[in-house]
């Protein structure tokens, strides 16, 4: 039976034949349950994601009424991708220019450096090592950019793990305030790393043009985003993902072995085909026209991203998983001008991180055929053990 829900198909087996139906027959429609609209083809999700219309937050919250009045919420408040105007448009272009900046053999070789180093970690069973090794290497590898000292490494491993459940609608009232105290600990570790003007901090103050002292506690926010968003379930899920794949297709597994060049593009066809980040979010600012629709101020939209990757307008034959897919569109970081711009980033600490535990000699075929999904609203990462093991 198909899923009759865009929200809880996050974490179902298998969410693309209720996609493709969406995106078929209902590519943009109002869903009288839900109370929002939804939006699935690749038309429908572009001209939603690039209208002047849409903002990221709702303009009668623009922090989540769980997390005000918290190191959370300050954090919240200052990320660009939860801000519009002059003032995204501004830390963008920096951030932008602090990305070219990073140099993209020296985040591979942190991701082969700790990718060995973890690997080594657990060797008791495949499920506890992929899981384990999932959700921390991208955090070791982004917080070493950085600036992390490599002896708090595990630390901010945990604590980027509670600050990023307690953004998600589904998190319990524990989590949250669990969440809240990690942020405390990650804004006074930032702001020690901000203060010496060291790692990508120091290199987004610098594009921004801010002395030190002056805007600091944006930039150290927009790093611990970095860190927490960009990375942690976003990367996680895509190692997961890629490795699930691996161990379901013989055929496919036995390709990449024989030549292991093939592995970045077979993640990027993940990052189509099952793509860890599913949906997104947008908000009406104003009464007007959106993808053919008329819509009122505080109407909301969901994105669904995962949909537009299998969109056969954008690309053919999208249920077939093709390493050599010939003019590969994928949508998972969005377009527009709030696109994330860490795709670079992302496939090359899980092509790492992926090598390295074939390498170590992981069975992939004692990983659970069927895992179950981290509770959440827009990502899709498996959980291969107990989730306690993250």
């Amino acid at each position: 039976m198909l899923t009759q829900n865009p929200i809880t198909a996050v974490t179902e087996a298998d969410p693309y034949p209720f996609y493709a139906d969406l995106t078929a027959h209902r590519p943009f429609y109002r869903d009288d349950a839900l109370g929002l609209w939804v939006a699935s083809s690749a038309g429908a999700v572009t001209a939603v994601l690039t209208s002047d219309l849409c903002r990221v937050r709702p303009l009668a919250e623009p922090v989540p009424q769980a997390l005000l009045g918290s190191p959370a919420g300050d954090i919240f408040r200052s990320l660009i991708r939860m801000n519009d105007g002059e003032r995204h448009d501004s830390l963008k272009r920096a951030a932008s220019a602090a990305f070219e900046s990073i140099d993209m053999a020296r985040v591979a070789d942190y991701s082969s450096r700790w990718a060995r180093f973890l690997s080594a970690e657990i060797r008791a069973d495949a499920a506890r090592l992929a899981q384990h090794f999932a959700f921390r290497l991208p955090v070791y590898v982004v917080a070493s950019l950085l600036g992390v000292p490599e002896d708090k490494l595990p630390q901010t491993a945990r604590w980027v793990g509670d600050f990023a459940r307690c953004f998600s609608p589904v998190s319990s009232p524990d989590q949250i305030e669990r969440g809240k105290s990690a942020a405390a600990h990650l804004l006074d570790l930032f702001r020690s790393i901000f203060a010496t003007r060291g790692g990508l901090p120091g290199a987004l103050s610098q594009q921004a043009g801010c002395p030190v002292g002056e805007n600091a506690d944006t930039i150290v926010a927009n790093a611990i985003g970095f860190l927490s968003q960009n990375t942690y379930e976003a990367t996680a899920g895509l190692i997961g993902n890629t490795l699930l794949a691996l161990a379901r297709q013989n055929e496919l597994r036995e390709q990449v072995a024989a030549s292991p060049d093939l592995l970045r593009d077979f993640i990027k066809e993940i990052l189509r085909y099952d793509p860890p980040i599913q949906n997104t979010r947008r908000f009406l600012a104003a009464d007007g026209v959106v993808a053919g629709e008329r819509l009122r101020p505080g109407d909301a939209i969901l994105v669904i991203l995962a949909a537009t990757n299998r969109d056969p307008a954008v690309n053919p034959h999208p249920e077939r998983f093709d390493i050599f897919r010939q003019d590969r569109r994928i949508f998972t970081f969005g377009v527009g001008a709030h696109a994330c711009l860490g795709e670079a980033l992302a496939v090359t600490i899980a092509k790492a991180g992926v090598e390295q535990l074939l390498m170590s000699g992981i069975d992939l075929e004692r990983l659970p055929q069927r895992p179950t999904y981290r509770p959440s609203a827009n990502a899709r990462v498996p959980l291969f053990a107990n989730e306690e093991d993250v």
